[in-house]
C-alpha cells in the first residue's frame, strides 16, 4: 500500500530523482519534505480516490502531515 500511494503522491509531484524516491519513508513529511502545498494535497487525493475507489473527507485531508498519514487514512477507508 505504502508503495501505491507513493508511486501517486511522486507522479503528482513530479518528482523524478529515484534516489530521493527510495530515501521515502512513511515518515517522510508531504509540505516540508515534498514541498506539497495544499492544491497537491487535493489533486493527489483525488488520484487516491480514483485508484482505491474511495473518498477522503476534506478535515481528514487537512490533517495529514506524513506519508504514513496519507496511507493510514486510505486504510481506515478500504
Amino acid at each position: 500500500m505504502f508503495e501505491k500511494i507513493r508511486d501517486i503522491v511522486v507522479r503528482q509531484l513530479f518528482i523524478e530523482d529515484e534516489d530521493f524516491i527510495k530515501k521515502l519513508t512513511p515518515e517522510s513529511r508531504l509540505a516540508e519534505d515534498l514541498f506539497a502545498d495544499s492544491l497537491d494535497m487535493v489533486e493527489i487525493v483525488m488520484d487516491i480516490e480514483d485508484e482505491f475507489d474511495t473518498s477522503i473527507e476534506d478535515e481528514v485531508l487537512y490533517s495529514i502531515d506524513t506519508l504514513g498519514e496519507l496511507v493510514k487514512a486510505v486504510e481506515e477507508r478500504l
